[in-house]
């Protein structure tokens, strides 16, 4: 029992007296079977990315995605900090994503979407789903909205599977995405919309939360404004809907910039469309610091050294085996996200 006279007495310990009840020094071994399944167990991979071998022990990680065109140069360091991977090498991320696993995997589950209230019914999304998904909104972005290479497309939407496949859609046209944090507010969306440029905006009428259907299209309208006031004009507004034909906003759709994509997407159904070959060095998405350290960064990703370093952390890092089932807890909106839940687990 404790001392009633203590009681009272401020609980403020210093860092060593913390330090003894840490248990960071432990090693726990993994189970043998998991050794032997392991992806990086092979005794040299460490010498293999020694700092001897470096920049080609990288080509590792590139050798694990499908090239349009093999690279000249692993690296060119000539204009630092400007530097780039895989010169002269051609690919494109949403192959590498959908494509190349259609004949081997085109059965076997891309995506498993656990919605919101979790008794409505799962989402499982295939290979040859999402490959058909992908290419008929990729289709609806380039034939009714305009959208080619290099071009810039906001999506501000939260944890819903029309977020990824809205994602690789861009990125099969070799347009640049840049994914803000559904959470944000619409005048967020529209301040990175502006600095990117960004005239066209993907967003959902309303998304579940806590048990709470939230507005969302209603920061549309926000981040229209938004970007109207730095001159950025936004030409299309494509809202896709949480629930079919429902709509669960107070926001009126703007006749000429405002299209529900679920009426649209059946002129686009059938289509297929060609992966785009890109430089690597090329754009796949922009993704914006929070603005907490003043003006939001934009920091550019490059497509064949962020390819391929997030194949490689996710074969060797994060153990991903093609027949696992990998579940990530960030929110798509950063780049864990990004990174670990469509790029990387899509490229192993």
């Amino acid at each position: 029992m404790p001392d009633p006279a203590h009681t009272d007495h401020q609980d403020h310990y210093s860092e060593t007296e913390i330090a003894v009840h840490w248990r960071e020094e432990l090693t726990v071994p993994p189970p043998a079977g998991f050794l032997r399944r392991a992806n990086a167990g092979d005794p040299m991979l460490l010498e293999r990315f020694a700092e001897a071998h470096f920049p080609e022990c990288f080509e590792e990680y590139a050798e694990l995605l499908t090239w349009e065109r093999r690279w000249d140069q692993a690296l060119d360091d000539s204009n630092p900090p400007f530097f780039r991977w895989w010169v002269g090498g051609r690919i494109n991320a949403c192959a590498n994503c959908v494509d190349r696993h259609l004949e081997s995997r085109g059965a076997s589950n891309a995506l498993i979407w656990v919605p919101e209230p979790e008794d409505e019914e799962l989402q499982v999304i295939t290979y040859s789903d999402l490959h058909r998904q992908v290419n008929a909104f990729a289709s609806l972005l380039r034939n009714f909205a305009g959208v080619g290479v290099g071009d810039r497309v906001t999506l501000h939407m939260p944890m819903v599977p029309e977020l990824p496949v809205a994602m690789l859609a861009c990125a099969r046209l070799g347009a640049i995405h840049s994914e803000v944090f559904g959470g944000f507010s619409g005048a967020a969306c529209g301040q990175r919309m502006a600095d990117a440029t960004s005239t066209v905006l993907v967003t959902i009428d309303a998304y579940r939360r806590n048990g709470e259907l939230i507005d969302h299209k209603i920061k549309a309208d926000e981040a229209v404004a938004e970007a109207a006031k730095a001159g950025i004009t936004v030409d299309k507004v494509l809202v896709w809907r949480r629930y079919a034909g429902e709509y669960h906003s107070v926001s009126q759709m703007v006749e000429g910039r405002d299209f529900f994509i679920d009426d649209l997407l059946a002129r686009y159904a059938a289509d297929e469309v060609v992966p785009v070959p890109m430089r690597a060095e090329d754009t796949l998405f922009i993704m914006y610091t929070s603005g907490t350290t003043g003006h939001p960064k934009g920091a550019q990703h490059a497509i064949g050294g962020y390819l391929s370093y997030v194949a490689g952390t996710s074969k060797y890092y994060l153990d991903i085996h093609p027949d696992d089932t990998y579940w990530c807890f960030a929110d798509i909106g950063w780049i864990t996200g990004h990174s670990y839940i469509v790029y990387g687990c899509g490229s192993v």
